[in-house]
């Protein structure tokens, strides 16, 4: 029974992280793009300054997310082979 509840509290955990990277990179990548095209009602009208600054926001933490995510990966290598210890 230990072992049923041991797993079934893992599973949760691994659900949530892919729901929030396998899901929640691209939506907030999205409403990044969504907010770059929200400009006024004229058609070549550009992005408004805090539409900008919402994109950026957003793209930037997709970014650093992707980036994290390689490190991770790469963490025992860059370990083993240059003696760098990023986690």
């Amino acid at each position: 029974m230990n072992l049923l509840v041991h797993t079934l509290s893992s599973l949760w955990q691994v659900v949530l992280v892919g729901l929030i990277f396998g899901a929640g990179l691209p939506a907030l990548f999205a409403l990044g793009m969504r907010s770059l095209a929200s400009g006024g009602t004229d058609e070549n009208a550009g992005p408004t300054p805090i539409g900008k600054a919402g994109a950026i926001v957003c793209f930037a933490v997709v970014v650093i997310a992707i980036i994290a995510g390689i490190l991770l990966l790469t963490a025992d290598f860059l370990s083993s082979s240059f003696g760098i210890n990023l986690f």
